[in-house]
């Protein structure tokens, strides 16, 4: 569940820009995910009178999990890349349905590139055909591929790119295509486009069984086990809130100018051994145990944005340290203190 006082906090920082909404019709893939959820979560808090078409393969096991949603939620059965929705009049368009999984992207790489770009094509010409004005794009910050050493931040205007020979690559490569393809939508008819660039994040919600590190420290030490970190521990990254992330969309798809990009990430540096070693404070685990195997990802080195464009144009910086989400996030999966 998501925390009250993240609901509380989301609704007064968005505030100023729910009435910008208001009569709107959004048309949201993606919506059953992680960020999805927490988008919507912050919408349903809103008051305001738009609604919400939320694209799924399964919507009756998302209503199962929040029904609270569903009466401020219509739901299209469908996947990404092949939909029929109706073809009625939306104002705005949230593309966010990717699936983010390492295990996809190593085992079956050109399924992920073609659900990423195909998936983008159908949904810009989706936005066309329905009279939406306004699209929100959730790229990813593997567009910049390897991060070098010395870009301790990398900002929007980096241009480095994800090695197209390496099978690995063929996520943050979909995205970069993705991202172009809504760049010509945007100056080809129009398309009031804006891009976000997501980072490493944390908080409820967030599967605590899968490839995500964090995920899996706060695991094991829920459970009173010694956290075990698979590689060196060397590899650098930085973790935003997800309730932040939340409020980063929806203000880049309110509040940013037409054709903007933006990182939406945190700019507080951790390796994955000092993550692993920062739970084990925050939740009281016995220990840290790094078995330094070979790294298997796409990025054994550094991923940390710059987030000075955001705080610069929209005035956005985070609000929840690495510490308290930590914790936020093991109390909302039942840990006790």
């Amino acid at each position: 569940m998501i925390p009250e006082q993240d609901l509380l906090a989301m609704d007064a920082a968005l505030a100023p820009l729910w009435p910008s909404l208001s009569g709107a019709h959004v048309f949201m893939t993606g919506g059953t995910g992680v960020i999805g959820r927490w988008m919507l979560e912050a919408f349903a808090r809103s008051g305001c009178d738009a609604r919400i078409t939320v694209l799924s393969r399964d919507p009756a096991a998302f209503v199962r999990k929040a029904p609270h949603l569903a009466g401020r939620c219509d739901f299209v059965l469908g996947d990404v890349q092949t939909f029929a929705a109706p073809l009625i009049g939306f104002t705005h368009v949230i593309h966010g349905a990717t699936d983010a999984s390492a295990d996809l992207n190593a085992r079956d790489p050109r399924r992920m590139f073609d659900t990423i770009v195909g998936g983008t094509r159908r949904v810009l010409d989706f936005a066309m055909e329905t009279g939406a004005r306004r699209f929100l794009f959730m790229s990813s910050g593997a567009v910049y591929g390897a991060q070098p050493a010395n870009v301790l931040r990398v900002p929007e205007d980096w241009h480095g790119g994800p090695d197209p020979r390496d099978p690995l690559s063929a996520y943050g490569e979909g995205k970069r295509a993705a991202e172009a393809l809504c760049a010509i939508y945007g100056k080809q008819f129009g398309l009031e486009v804006t891009t976000a660039r997501i980072f490493a994040l944390l908080g409820p919600l967030l599967p605590l069984d899968t490839h995500f590190a964090a995920g899996n420290f706060i695991r094991d030490a829920m459970a009173g086990r010694t956290i075990r970190v698979e590689g060196s521990g060397q590899a650098v990254r930085s973790y935003l809130y997800l309730g932040d992330v939340a409020v980063w969309l929806w203000s880049v798809l309110l509040g940013a100018r037409s054709g903007t990009t933006y990182n939406v990430g945190s700019e507080e540096v951790v390796s994955i051994a000092q993550l692993a070693h920062r739970t084990a404070e925050v939740l009281g685990s016995p220990g840290v145990e790094i078995l330094g195997k070979p790294d298997p990802g796409w990025n054994p080195g550094r991923y940390v944005p710059s987030n000075a464009a955001i705080r610069r144009d929209l005035g956005l910086t985070p609000t929840v340290p690495l510490d308290e989400a930590i914790r936020r996030t093991a109390l909302a999966n039942g840990w006790t203190p």
